[in-house]
């Protein structure tokens, strides 16, 4: 008896969208909207801790780290979302997976990026004109 699972555990008896993570706030998926406030929530507690010891009030490192929150997920929801128009449901991923292998090739094996074709150039298909 065969498996209904895929290797990449989506079931291959449903319909296609059902195996997709579904959009929830301004065309991020969970996964992405996670990413884009933990980001974000670095970044204000980052700008908020000089700004809290210059102010004296440790009330600025939460503020500071709402309002970066609100703010990227409102303009990097809107940036993601123009990036990953008309392109596969994976094409992000693969392409930060990409990114990270040609700027860090130890990682390679850390990242699953074995499978990826990293050489760049033209490419020939070895035939010769009679």
């Amino acid at each position: 008896m065969h498996s209904a699972a895929r290797s990449d555990q989506t079931l291959t008896f449903l319909p296609h969208r059902l195996n997709r993570q579904p959009v929830v706030v301004r065309g991020l998926t969970a996964d992405e909207l996670w990413a884009c406030t933990g980001i974000s929530a670095t970044l204000g507690l980052l700008a908020g801790l000089p700004l809290a010891w210059l102010s004296h009030s440790v009330a600025m490192v939460p503020t500071l780290m709402l309002v970066a929150v609100a703010c990227g997920v409102f303009f990097g929801g809107g940036l993601l979302r123009r990036q990953k128009r008309g392109r596969p449901d994976a094409w992000l991923y693969r392409q930060l997976q990409w990114m990270l292998c040609q700027r860090y090739p130890l990682l390679v094996r850390y990242i699953g990026g074995q499978g990826l074709i990293l050489r760049s150039g033209a490419w020939r298909t070895r035939r010769s004109r009679a």
